[in-house]
């Protein structure tokens, strides 16, 4: 995949931090008030249940701190890059599956494990510097940047679980945006050019795919959607052609069709 060469997008760390917390706050309430019923409700993550699926979301946070608890690696600089990130999630899927499932079975109260994950969230992670590296299973990352990866992961499977249990859990505004961004710029890195403009009201617009390059007015190929569509796209939680079916998806101009680049996470 050749790189875009553009400069990377900057979050502010004490506002992600706070995103982090804000979602993963929403997703406790949520869970606490989930009945037996509810938990053993199938998800469509494969065989998760709705327990299963409550544990994972718990790993947004545990991972940070299991991270900072590890000595920091010698070198200097980080090995995988924000961009990078959502490339490097695929062939984890089997292990992920599997502390899925150990976790929901060693943490059958929710409620406490929900609770210890945030008081260590909120004890180690302030203090920490952005710049920290962590030793992450993908490669060693800033703080900063892991933290905006925690937006994508709490925001994507909050959309899993309220659409499995029927629920409207709500999506932190700050928490959505930086989600919807990383993945919008993911998709520039991973298709680089000028000649699609994908916009993504009111959070993010792009240009990527080879061809020729708009420089005033509008662009010939533009591609518009609302924010949970794009994530569902960008994860393969929805198909291109259901999308554009549904009207989900606004398409104009012919080379704006983004099958062939979706999804950017699996």
């Amino acid at each position: 995949m050749p790189p875009s060469q553009k400069r990377a997008r900057r979050y502010d760390p004490v506002r992600t931090r706070t995103a982090v917390l804000a979602q993963f706050a929403h997703v406790r309430e949520a869970v606490s008030a989930l009945t037996p019923e509810q938990l053993a409700l199938p998800t469509r993550l494969g065989d998760w249940t709705v327990r299963e699926l409550a544990a994972h979301l718990t790993m947004a946070l545990s991972h940070v701190t299991r991270y900072l608890e590890l000595p920091e690696p010698a070198s200097p600089k980080p090995g995988l890059t924000l961009l990078e990130w959502p490339f490097s999630t695929a062939n984890r899927a089997a292990r992920i599956a599997d502390d899925t499932k150990a976790l929901a079975a060693d943490r059958p109260d929710l409620d406490a494990l929900y609770g210890e994950v945030a008081g260590r969230f909120e004890e180690l992670v302030p203090k920490a510097p952005e710049e920290r590296l962590l030793p992450t299973r993908v490669g060693t990352m800033r703080l900063a940047d892991f933290l905006v990866t925690r937006t994508v992961e709490l925001v994507v499977h909050t959309d899993d679980l309220n659409e499995a249990a029927g629920l409207g859990i709500p999506y932190d505004r700050q928490a959505l945006a930086a989600c919807t961004r990383l993945l919008a710029d993911a998709l520039a890195e991973k298709a680089p050019g000028g000649s699609v403009e994908v916009r993504v009201p009111p959070f993010a617009v792009v240009q990527c795919v080879q061809g020729p390059k708009h420089t005033r007015g509008t662009p010939p190929n533009v591609v518009e959607t609302d924010p949970l569509t794009w994530i569902r796209l960008a994860t393969g939680r929805t198909e291109w052609a259901r999308a554009l079916d549904a009207a989900k998806v606004g398409a104009s101009g012919e080379r704006a069709d983004l099958a062939a680049l979706l999804p950017l996470m699996q």
